[in-house]
């Protein structure tokens, strides 16, 4: 089939990739001439696992470009541009509506391609763009019917292709049969698993096939949010019973495996920690909470979720403090800058939020990711900063080490030698994944979360 995406940012261009290697030509659009020239180079411009290797095996059905080279010709246009949160929660819909006029003006009568919102965006958005695409058409003299479907993505960075490849279901919202057909026969590939895993992703043993779900735009639109919600919902409820173990002398991590083993409950997310970032939790949280409150509709769990993650930041600074006594003054090493492994996203990082609590309460902060770093001196250009080259220059000098990523290289830092480096032996655990016993061993001051 021919594709057009519009959108490469992470959800755009892993679509696209994914697509492209399961047989489609793909077609994506950007406004950002700098990442679209990087593309066309093969250069990827974030971290994300085994998409600059595919799109390197691809380049003869993948391509890029801005508006100027969209193709009428095309049979699906997936919108996913970036819906990011206003401040009074809502999503921001300004990019969705960008492209909306755009394809009013420039799709012909010729048999009009199914429109597909990818990108995260606010209930009733299938009809809006639906509403904007069809003005515009009309306003051009056009006047047939368009369509919109709603398919919204699940993918956790870091595993994007992984979950592409191989999701647990696939749900689409559309109100007209022929539109769930072409998805349909879009993603027959993965729905049927007939595609060779690419070497470095193979299909998993135990792996069932994918549901296939369809449903309204609105019900597809609210599943999303739901989705999300009740993920970021599991991770402050374990982190609040966190606080509470620590108070009574329980251990978390016992705690989240006897109540996770409940089939009814399961094991994941249920790690207590630091707390979740990225761009989507807490912007998708909000958002939900903004549409119940357009519908004069109190959402006290979603809102209690939110509360809860921020407070998982604040109990870090509380437990150096704990420790430390003074924070003014002490130099405080992070290991870790990304919301989470496997990529370089900072979008709502824990370790910002801990960061600038430091630096404002006087103390002298320094870093380390394994990629985030770059990243990190560009988009927060304002944070009073160092950064290591490597976790014993991060060490030396330090009076604590807070964990903050749980990248697989910290798991088995020699903190043997790292204590050597250090002013004083303290470190937290903001993920619960360090040894305690051989931190301790170390001489080490060693402090868990919820335990």
């Amino acid at each position: 089939m021919q594709i057009t995406v519009i959108g490469c940012g992470y959800v755009g261009l892993t679509t696209s990739v994914a697509l492209a290697y399961i047989g489609h030509r793909v077609h994506c659009i950007d406004q950002n001439q700098e990442r679209v020239q990087a593309l066309q180079n093969g250069i990827v411009p974030m971290h994300e696992m085994g998409v600059a290797e595919l799109l390197g095996q691809l380049r003869d059905r993948i391509s890029f470009g801005r508006w100027d080279s969209f193709n009428l010709t095309t049979e699906v246009i997936i919108i996913a541009v970036g819906t990011p949160r206003k401040d009074n929660g809502e999503a921001d819909t300004s990019y969705v509506e960008a492209v909306a006029r755009e394809l009013g003006q420039r799709l012909s009568g010729d048999g009009l391609p199914i429109i597909v919102n990818k990108s995260t965006v606010p209930i009733g958005s299938a009809r809006r763009v639906e509403s904007v695409v069809s003005y515009y058409l009309k306003s051009r003299g056009i006047n047939i019917p368009v369509t919109v479907a709603s398919n919204p993505e699940f993918l956790r960075e870091g595993v994007a292709l992984y979950d592409t490849f191989y999701p647990d279901r696939i749900v689409v919202g559309a109100n007209q049969g022929e539109a769930i057909n072409i998805l349909r026969e879009m993603y027959a590939p993965i729905l049927e698993q007939t595609f060779i895993p690419p070497e470095f992703l193979p299909r998993p043993d135990s792996y069932n096939l994918p549901a296939f779900i369809t449903t309204t735009p609105t019900s597809a639109e609210l599943i999303k949010y739901a989705a999300n919600t009740f993920l970021a919902m599991k991770i402050s409820y374990i982190n609040e019973i966190a606080g509470l173990a620590e108070r009574v002398g329980a251990d978390i991590l016992e705690v989240a495996r006897g109540i996770g083993l409940d089939k009814r409950i399961g094991v994941q997310y249920l790690n207590a920690g630091i707390g979740w970032g990225g761009s989507c939790f807490g912007k998708d949280v909000q958002a939900l909470i903004h549409t119940a409150g357009q519908y004069d509709y109190d959402m006290p769990l979603s809102s209690a979720t939110i509360q809860v993650n921020l407070r998982q930041r604040e109990e870090i600074i509380r437990k150096l403090q704990s420790a430390l006594k003074v924070l003014r003054g002490s130099t405080v090493g992070l290991l870790g800058l990304s919301f989470k492994p496997g990529t370089d996203d900072l979008r709502d990082a824990p370790s910002i939020t801990v960061a600038k609590r430091l630096i404002e309460m006087g103390a002298h902060v320094k870093a380390y990711d394994p990629v985030a770093m770059e990243n990190c001196r560009k988009s927060h250009p304002e944070l009073d900063m160092l950064y290591a080259n490597s976790a014993e220059e991060l060490a030396h000098g330090s009076d604590a080490l807070v964990l903050v990523t749980e990248w697989k290289e910290f798991l088995s830092l020699p903190y043997n030698q790292l204590g050597k480096l250090m002013r004083q032996k303290v470190i937290v655990d903001g993920r619960n994944v360090l040894d305690r016993q051989l931190l301790t061993e170390a001489g080490f001051n060693y402090i868990g979360v919820g335990r």
